[in-house]
This record gives C-alpha cells, structure tokens and sequence, in this order.
C-alpha cells in the first residue's frame, strides 16, 4: 500500500458481483455517487462521472470482474488533479455473507488527500446503501467539493 494513499473501506450485504456492477453500470453508479456517468468498462475506456459539479474524468486501468478494478482518476479544468493525473483502485472481497470494499486512491497532491480521504467515506457508505437495496437518499454532497480546494 502506497504510505501516501487515500484509503477507505466498507462492508456491504450483497454478494462481489453485485457491488462491481456499482462501479462498471453508469445507472448504479449514480444511485450513490455523482449525477451523470459514462462508462466504458474496459481496459482504456473512458471514465466519466460528475459529481456535485465536479467533473471527473479518467479511464478504466484494469478489471478483474468482480474482485478487483483500477481507474485513472481527475477532473476537467483542474491543474493540480488533471483527468488521469490519480489512480484509484477497489477490491472486492467476499466476506461474512456479503463484501468487503477497499478503496485505496493514489497519487493525489497532499492538498487533496482530506478532501479525497472524507468523499470516500461519505460514497462508500452511500454505496453500501445501494448495493443492498436501501435507496441513500439524496446525496447531500460534501462540505468542500475537491475541486474546490485547487490551491498553489
């Protein structure tokens, strides 16, 4: 594990291949994080999500139906995220009757790892929610979008 990296982890009540499906179908991964995707799930295809405003752009690295996935992850018009500039990997393990969820997001500039660290606690608890069956409510976003905290 990268010392540097953002990470995060959840266990949710839905078997592996239920939960990849919230990362790879764009209708079940706007049920819990952003309001607009694209996603090519591939290797090389396009990841595109908008979340509360800020656009992420990226691309699917790698994916190991349903135990594991790598994206390239950024945001249009930020110079110190650029799209692809960080990578995000989730693993997918079953455990206890359902999956256990870790996320770990590299390569982030230091003054994005809060804002990053605090979005994935708050999405992943929405996608346990989702991927159980519970509807998360309306996502009442985060106190400081991270793009918002673009600083020299």
């Amino acid at each position: 594990m990268a010392a540097d990296a953002v990470t995060a982890s959840v266990h949710i009540d839905a078997p592996p291949e239920r939960v990849y499906e919230y990362f790879t179908r764009p209708e079940a991964i706007i049920s819990w994080m952003g309001e607009y995707a694209l996603l090519e799930a591939e290797p090389g295809g396009r990841f595109v999500l908008d979340i509360k405003g800020a656009p992420v752009r990226g691309r699917f690295l790698e994916l190991d139906p349903p135990r594991r996935l790598v994206i390239s992850w950024g945001y249009a018009g930020s110079d110190h995220l650029p799209p692809g500039a960080s990578t995000v990997e989730v693993r997918l393990t079953a455990d206890r009757g359902g999956t256990r969820v870790e996320l770990q997001h590299r390569d982030l500039p230091p003054g994005q790892r809060p804002g990053h660290a605090s979005g994935w606690t708050h999405y992943l608890a929405r996608l346990g929610h989702a991927a159980s069956g519970r509807h998360p409510g309306p996502d009442p976003g985060m106190p400081q979008a991270p793009l918002a905290q673009d600083s020299p």
